[in-house]
């Protein structure tokens, strides 16, 4: 992990913004905002410490809050991924992938387990969210209509970037 920190810095700072400057501007009838700089934290080493995978959420979420002007709403999304993701990694993956500590991303798990990787992250992130910013289940057909359509759109832009990206 240390010996690439410099690798995880920038994936960081490009995914806040992109997030911030760009997908947080992509608005059709207030129902799709996709998120995907949820990426950092799916494509954290399987075997990094808990601790360090939970600061790592809490930074990247507090950051993206800042932009936003949610008060901890993304933070809160995002601990929450970081905290069921080795269980999720646990449902896609092999033990020995999981053991070898490396980067879960397309190549590495292929692209089944890496959409049902992404599928479960984005849609426990996106459900987490959506609600936790509406803060009532008076709105809840809309909100989940936000949640659905905003989740596709994340998976489709994630699973995208990992075909530019990790191209075989």
């Amino acid at each position: 992990m240390i010996k690439d920190l410099g690798k995880y810095a920038i994936m960081f700072v490009a995914l806040v913004l992109v997030q911030v400057l760009i997908l947080n501007n992509i608005q059709v009838s207030g129902l799709i905002n996709p998120y995907v700089y949820i990426l950092f934290i799916l494509l954290l080493p399987f075997n990094i410490q808990g601790y360090l995978l939970l600061g790592f959420s809490f930074l990247i979420g507090i950051t993206v809050d800042v932009f936003n002007g949610t008060p901890g709403v993304h933070a809160g999304a995002t601990v929450l991924l970081g905290f069921l993701r080795p269980s999720i990694a646990r449902l896609v993956s092999s033990r020995e992938i999981i053991e070898k500590g490396s980067m879960p991303n397309l190549t590495v798990l292929g692209f089944a387990n890496f959409l049902k990787y992404t599928v479960i992250a984005v849609l426990i992130h996106h459900l987490f969210l959506f609600y936790a910013e509406a803060f009532s289940f008076g709105d809840f057909f809309e909100t989940f209509l936000r949640y659905i359509i905003s989740s596709v759109f994340s998976i489709l832009i994630i699973l995208g970037s990992q075909f530019i990206v990790f191209k075989n």
